[in-house]
């Protein structure tokens, strides 16, 4: 069972080591909307030279977004949305938690909706680091915890990747006695690789007393084999699950997502602002979205084909890459990633950034099989220049 209590519970408390007077003035920062080193993969996207601006021809394979937008009842619901954009989406929110509990098999008191999954995954590491407790992360990884973290002062402990390029459970277990987040990306982003549920299980069994487990799932929709992990939640345990509709869904612009966890640690995240309050089109659009049965399955079946398709002809070229099941792959450029990314810029075609664990690897996002079929043409010239 959960090791934390409600949300009564005192604030010095619940910001995990810091004084009260550090946790009201994080907690002012953030509802001043002070520019804050928290990111979402859009803003490290960005971070990339030259990709702040791209031009409407350049082919955009770097921030994992999907290459098709929302469902067709998605896009109905969104528009009938808009002649009420003068009222609060109370409604809409109350449908969105119903919808997602229903699918989930949760209780609607274990859903907090968010702009987006990188809202819950900062405010997740703010509420349950500090400078005792600090941040358990795989390498490569995806980002984003650390920089929330650096903010409060929490250490960020690296753990290397198995052979495999799944997270290991036993080190991250072991990393430091006094963990306050180990975070877990399944599939995991940059690699797109899996986890097995055995592990995370592992982990969530192993951690150290207090520790939150934060299980990031914006890609597991893509995945044949990856396991979600909702039933930890329901089972009591120190997890926190995080969903976002940026991915399959075909979203990103719109921010839609959701936290899962028991109420008492959603709790801790709403002590640092308002958090739970979508926009309208985003709840119209999320909320249809789980309702078409046809869409994750339909979408996972589209992206594996062109992925495997990308696979075979990277085997054929002699191009190495990562077994990924997720939008994204890994692939080794055998040269230093940051110049070829440059390179295919300028050929208008954005992919994405490199890792300091995986220097010669270039993430490219999956697109669609045309524009892949342009990548490969563009990136075998830039191979043989």
């Amino acid at each position: 069972m959960s090791n934390f209590r409600g949300s009564e519970e005192r604030p010095e408390v619940a910001a995990r080591g810091a004084t009260r007077r550090e946790f009201w003035q994080r907690a002012a920062l953030l509802g001043a909307g002070v520019a804050l080193p928290f990111y979402n993969e859009a803003a490290l996207a960005q971070d990339v030279k030259g990709l702040a601006n791209l031009s409407p021809d350049t082919l955009r394979l770097n921030a994992n977004e999907s290459p098709v937008g929302p469902c067709p009842a998605a896009l109905e619901a969104i528009r009938a949305t808009l002649d009420q954009g003068n009222r609060y989406p109370f409604r809409l929110t109350d449908e969105f938690i119903r919808v997602m509990a229903e699918v989930e098999g949760l209780p609607t008191s274990h859903i907090l909706p968010a702009a987006g999954s990188s809202d819950p995954l900062h405010r997740s590491v703010l509420s349950f680091t500090s400078p005792t407790r600090p941040l358990i992360v795989a390498s490569p990884g995806y980002e984003a915890p650390e920089g929330a973290a650096r903010f409060v002062g929490a250490k960020v402990v690296q753990v290397p990747l198995r052979k495999d390029y799944s997270h290991d459970p036993e080190a991250m277990a072991r990393a430091h006695p006094n963990a306050g987040v180990i975070y877990v990306c399944n599939p995991n982003n940059p690699t797109g690789t899996v986890t097995r549920k055995a592990d995370i299980e592992y982990i969530v069994a192993n951690k150290p007393a207090g520790c939150v487990v934060l299980i990031d799932e914006a890609y597991i929709h893509f995945s044949k084999t990856a396991t979600p992990c909702v039933d930890l939640v329901n089972a009591g345990k120190d997890v926190i699950i995080l969903r976002s509709f940026s991915k399959i869904y075909g979203m990103a612009g719109l921010r839609a997502g959701a936290a899962m966890g028991q109420p008492a640690l959603l709790a801790k995240l709403r002590g640092y602002g308002g958090i739970g309050f979508l926009p309208a089109a985003g709840l119209a659009g999320a909320t249809a979205s789980l309702k078409d049965k046809a869409i994750v399955p339909d979408r996972r079946k589209a992206a594996a084909e062109v992925r495997e398709n990308l696979f075979g002809w990277l085997e054929k070229k002699g191009y190495g890459y990562l077994p990924s099941e997720a939008n994204m792959v890994m692939i080794d450029a055998r040269k230093p990633g940051r110049a070829v990314a440059a390179a295919m810029l300028e050929q208008k075609i954005a992919i994405g950034r490199t890792w300091p664990a995986m220097p010669t690897h270039v993430r490219v996002t999956i697109g669609t099989q045309d524009e892949m079929t342009r990548f490969q043409t563009v990136f075998a010239r830039v191979m043989d220049s």
